[in-house]
């Protein structure tokens, strides 16, 4: 699920490509989305690189190629098995058909409600009522309210955390730094970094060097939630 700034964004470079063969630039995208300043374009094309849609070409100026359209599909390349693509993950903890180890944990796990994906650019409380949960051990659990987000991106590998891994959240509304947080972002996109603070300003930091950080104003970053636990399927 992509944002409808986003979705308009990946549309218009699709379409010029298409067309011309060459990107649009900053201004063009700008003025298309009538955004006010091409900050939003690179926040915007940030999260869809981080999210597989898009890549920016090396060494050439204005480059960027459609790696996926909205709905998830591959636009070109090697033959993919668009099934795949955005295929429903697992919902509980453990292998489809679970040990005996396993079914005890899951006897005593507790479930919490999946929010959604953490790059999709969703405010989390437009997911509150979902109703898909995962299952998780007690241990896991945060202090406080908990909920699940799948990851969708390789923004934050370095620290372990993969596409599609279902991370476990606890809600608050302030965080120390250098803790991974889910930051709100002009109270439209969620996205999933390393906080920290600088001055007047709030660095939400990848854990990937091909990512650079981003950098906003203090009042338009809040905090949701922090990093408790990170479940994974094999």
């Amino acid at each position: 699920m992509l944002t409808a700034k986003q979705m308009q964004l990946l549309q218009f470079i699709h379409t010029r490509l298409q067309d011309g063969g060459v990107s649009p630039s900053f201004d063009e995208m700008k003025e298309a989305l009538a955004l006010k300043s091409k900050s939003g374009v690179h926040r915007l094309i940030t999260a869809l690189e981080e999210r597989g849609f898009i890549r920016r070409l090396p060494n050439r100026a204005r480059a960027l190629e459609v790696l996926r359209r909205p709905d998830g599909t591959p636009v070109a390349g090697p033959a993919t098995d668009a099934a795949n693509v955005d295929a429903p993950r697992r919902r509980s903890v453990g292998a489809d058909a679970p040990s005996a180890h396993t079914a005890a944990a899951l006897a005593e796990a507790m479930s919490v409600p999946l929010h959604g994906r953490i790059a999709a650019g969703t405010p989390i409380e437009a997911l509150e009522h979902a109703d898909v949960h995962v299952d998780v051990p007690p241990a896991m659990m945060g202090r406080g309210p908990t909920f699940a987000l799948e990851v969708d991106g390789d923004s934050m590998v370095d620290l372990g955390i993969m596409d599609g891994d279902t991370v476990l959240i606890e809600r608050c509304e302030t965080a120390e730094d250098g803790t991974v947080v889910v930051a709100l972002v002009d109270e439209s996109e969620a996205t999933l970094k390393t906080l920290k603070r600088r001055d007047r300003h709030i660095m939400l930091i990848p854990a990937n060097r091909d990512y650079e950080p981003q950098v906003y104003e203090s009042d338009r970053v809040r905090v949701q939630g922090r990093l408790v636990g990170l479940l994974r399927r094999y």
